[in-house]
């Protein structure tokens, strides 16, 4: 089957890559190797999903541009197709889903992070919004009737209830991020309704492991520990998330894949978690037992937008995907140090 992975050059992406590849599928990946990630980064991430990793010296020692078009050459193959292209720009978007014939979009393209949103709104409702509701026309107009689309736990903002159920009410997001995600959700429902195309949102929560973003806590904090450098910390430590290991997530997001494939009529949102609620200053405890360093913390004012918790039910996803947890946030860690090292 030929799959579009938008954002395929990012960190969940690249892994999806990897799995869809595993599995004998055609891949076809739109990413627009976005400054707010930088290209070296989403270049190595390129090069791990598709197995090519003993390019990357040969890349990294040109310009920017030489970069991109020596990846795009170097990786394409039978079953993997890179462009470099965004996802707000319909018309070149359009000639790819004529050219590709396309059969099933997974949209993982988006600007991510609740702090950077509320600096740049517009460009939030611009990528996030817009962006996916280009992929929303083309689905109808080329008449491709299964999508995944990435949502996310922000949607759920200071949610009140102990544990967060997709049925509860998401009508008061506290960041532009959640709220551009929220804002999908909606018009995920409109086109499906309308439009007959099978969709599943999928509510992401708080996804860690190898090749995660540089500007994530985890990562962010390990670079910094190994350096001896001191960790900020913003609020008092005590706030919450439910920590989900790469490995977990993306299992989940091939199992929503082969629930489309076999079921018709669906518009589904679905929560991807582990179901266990870690305080921040207890994953930092976890972090220093992993690396057997003492950490220095400076605390700072709590940041805007920032959830007090998150915490996901994940019975649904179990009820309709078969979908399992299976990494404990401690052994994440520890994969997540080894490929840290080992790249770094």
């Amino acid at each position: 089957m030929n799959i579009l992975i938008t954002g395929g050059a990012g960190f969940i992406g690249s892994h999806l890559v990897e799995k869809f590849l595993k599995e004998k599928h055609r891949v076809v990946v739109v990413d627009n190797f976005d400054s707010f990630y930088s290209i070296d980064t989403k270049i190595s991430n390129v090069l791990e999903s598709t197995n090519n990793i003993n390019l990357k010296e040969k890349i990294l020692n040109l310009n920017n541009d030489e970069k991109l078009k020596f990846l795009s050459k170097n990786t394409e193959s039978n079953n993997y197709r890179l462009y470099i292209e965004d996802i707000c720009n319909l018309e070149n978007l359009k000639e790819i889903f004529k050219n590709e014939n396309i059969e099933f979009v997974i949209n993982l393209a988006a600007l991510a992070g609740v702090r950077p949103s509320i600096l740049r709104p517009f460009d939030y409702e611009r990528v996030n919004i817009k962006g996916f509701l280009n992929i929303l026309e083309l689905c109808k107009e080329f008449k491709i009737k299964k999508l995944i689309q990435a949502s996310s736990s922000s949607v759920y903002g200071n949610a009140k209830t102990d544990i967060f159920t997709e049925d509860i009410r998401v009508d008061f997001p506290i960041s532009p991020y959640a709220a551009t995600k929220k804002s999908c959700e909606e018009f995920g429902s409109v086109y499906s309704h309308i439009y007959d195309i099978d969709i599943v949102q999928l509510r992401f929560f708080t996804v860690y492991g190898e090749r995660q973003r540089p500007d994530l806590a985890i990562h962010k904090f390990i670079k910094k520990i190994l350096a001896d450098e001191e960790i900020t910390i913003y609020g008092d430590g005590n706030t919450s998330r439910d920590y989900t290991y790469i490995k977990d997530i993306i299992s989940g997001i091939y199992k929503s894949f082969e629930y489309l494939n076999t079921h018709q009529n669906i518009y589904e949102i679905i929560n991807l978690g582990s179901s266990r609620e870690i305080k921040l200053i207890d994953m930092i405890k976890i972090i220093e037992e992993k690396l057997n360093k003492k950490v220095k913390i400076k605390f700072d004012n709590k940041q805007a937008g920032d959830v007090d918790k998150t915490f996901a039910c994940i019975d649904k996803a179990k009820r309709l995907l078969g979908y399992e947890v299976n990494t404990k946030f401690e052994d994440g860690i520890e994969n997540f140090i080894r490929w840290y090292i080992r790249s770094f």
